[in-house]
Formats: C-alpha cells, structure tokens, sequence
C-alpha cells in the first residue's frame, strides 16, 4: 500500500528530480509532484511524494526538518483535499435586508452640521 506525504517550505529551485532522488534514500518512490501556479508555471513551494508505507514512515522520520536547497523542509503525511465553496462572498450576518443596518437612508437625521 502506498502512501502520499505532504512535502512543504520548498526552495523554487527544486525539481522534482532534487525530491526523487532525496527521498529514494529510504526507499522506492512511486510518484513526485511539485505544485506550480497556473498562471506563472513557479512552483507554489510544495509538493507531493507517494511511497510505500514503511518507506513514508522512514522519510517523515528522517526528512521532516532536514535541509534541502538551504530550506527545512516539512514531511508529514497528506490530507485529503478539502473542497472550498467559492462565489457569494463572506455574508454570514444576520437578516441582510436594508433596515437590519439600522435605518437605512437618512437614519439620524439632521447630524451632518454637527461634523
């Protein structure tokens, strides 16, 4: 059973080659992805390694704070990717009709000289 590995604080130098070749030192690597932005192609600074499970174990260990490209890299199993809901922007207030704001147009009437 394989098993995917978070790998952040990625120097954006690092190829996935750099990542294929650390990480083979504690076992075979089935897979590197380095996470890049779609409008740039740079690297995000992350990135994805799937291994065996003995192997991820002994990476973690081993490669969770080590140095690479003069960055500390930070190894930990991956989370599953929590879908995010966009569109319709903040709210979360209450009521959102024109009065809930207190009055709407022209609320304290007659303040203005008082600037």
């Amino acid at each position: 059973m394989t098993k995917k590995l978070f790998v952040g604080n990625l120097s954006f130098q690092t190829s996935e080659q750099d990542l294929n070749d650390l990480f083979a030192q504690v076992g075979k690597v089935d897979s590197v992805s380095i996470i890049t932005d779609r409008m740039t192609g740079r690297s995000k600074g992350f990135g994805f390694v799937e291994m065996d499970n003995e192997a991820a174990e002994n990476a973690i260990t081993k490669f969770n704070g080590a140095d690479l490209d003069g960055r500390k890299l930070t190894v930990n199993e991956a989370r599953p990717l929590v879908k995010k809901e966009f569109g319709g922007g903040g709210g979360g207030g209450g009521g959102g009709g024109r009065d809930s704001h207190g009055g709407g147009r022209g609320g304290g009437g007659g303040r203005r000289d008082r600037y």
